[in-house]
């Protein structure tokens, strides 16, 4: 296992994280899984003898119980594993279960820490958005957090680039923690984040975490050209996570994936994980599993090493169209840009 520093911080973390969405499988998270406490365990112990260090989980995630199971599964083995979890979505129908306000994040993160059975929480993110608390209340509040003890570094996720340096400039106005990591949804299919999100990571030394790294099974390579539903394929209407807008596009990259892995005699998934490992930033990929053979599977995707030329046949078929002010900026600055600008503006420059 390759371990990498998270952000700025002094933090090392596994290349791979165990994501445990599937664990306890209530409610709408039913449809991705329903991993019991004992195959939860497994899972663990499958993940932490690959070298995994660092276990993400959610208080939203099966409404509690994915971080009960997950406090069960590393009892006796908290000092060699790393725990993230994340507060923002309602944990109930009053008016302050959700949100970022101080009350509601000291309230979750304390809620948290008796499911998962410890006392700090290694990694506390933000999960979502909230237009209506103040920034500076928020990151006052995980300030308390940090300083009580109760957690050792902050992050973030789902923020659009000028919620983010909003967040951090006003940690950085009070002198407060600073999130160290930025948790996005960032693939071969979706790699809207180059436009904002990576190059603020590379700007402000955060670390990237990956979530759905294979776009909810979509990179998987079960999902062929030309094949009917009930052979695999599947219409992607109402395809919400991440929307599907050009399919034929869709479709070249899954079967360039599946390509690549022939030639190094593997799966389309373990090329799509490998291609994210590559990628600036990244400090580590959020890997789930249903079965322990797909667990097992995407472990090996952090030893599989792709050459050059398969990222550039990777990165030419999957390439989003440059917005503005982008396109502007690669016809007319190229002449002053910076590596940050680069991170994005690089592969649509005359060579």
């Amino acid at each position: 296992m390759e371990y990498r520093q998270l952000g700025r911080s002094g933090l090392k973390v596994s290349a791979l994280t165990l994501g445990t969405m599937t664990f306890g499988g209530k409610g709408r998270f039913a449809f991705v899984g329903k991993t019991n406490a004992a195959d939860a365990s497994r899972m663990v112990d499958i993940a932490l003898d690959a070298g995994v260090n660092l276990l993400d989980t959610s208080d939203v995630y099966s409404t509690g119980a994915s971080e009960e199971i997950l406090g069960q599964a590393v009892k006796g083995k908290r000092d060699n594993v790393l725990i993230a979890s994340k507060a923002r979505f309602p944990m109930g129908a009053g008016p302050n279960d959700a949100g970022l306000s101080r009350y509601h994040l000291i309230r979750a993160c304390e809620a948290s820490l008796r499911r998962l059975d410890v006392d700090h929480i290694d990694l506390y993110q933000v999960h979502e958005w909230d237009g209506l608390t103040p920034v500076e209340e928020t990151m006052q509040a995980l300030e308390s957090l940090v300083a009580s003890g109760k957690v050792r570094y902050i992050g973030v996720s789902n923020f659009c680039g000028w919620q983010l340096m909003k967040a951090l400039g006003a940690a950085d106005r009070a002198g407060t923690a600073r999130f160290v990591s930025q948790q996005i949804h960032y693939t071969l299919e979706a790699r809207e984040a180059e436009y904002e999100l990576v190059p603020i990571s590379l700007d402000q030394g955060l670390g990237i975490l990956v979530w759905s790294p294979l776009a909810g099974g979509l990179l998987s390579g079960k999902y062929r050209r030309g094949e009917t539903a009930a052979e695999g394929g599947r219409d992607f209407a109402g395809w919400q996570e991440p929307p599907i807008r050009d399919e034929s596009r869709l479709y070249d990259i899954i079967e360039l994936l599946v390509q690549i892995g022939e030639e190094h005699g593997t799966s389309a998934a373990e090329i799509a994980l490998a291609w994210l490992l590559r990628r600036p930033a990244v400090s580590s990929v959020v890997i789930g599993a249903t079965t322990e053979a797909q667990l097992r599977t995407n472990l090996k995707s952090v030893e599989l090493n792709l050459t050059d030329d398969d990222m550039e046949r990777l990165n030419a078929a999957s390439k989003l169209p440059l917005l503005y002010p982008y396109w502007h900026q690669a016809l007319t600055a190229s002449d002053r840009l910076g590596a940050v600008d680069l991170s994005l503006l690089a592969q649509y420059l005359p060579v």
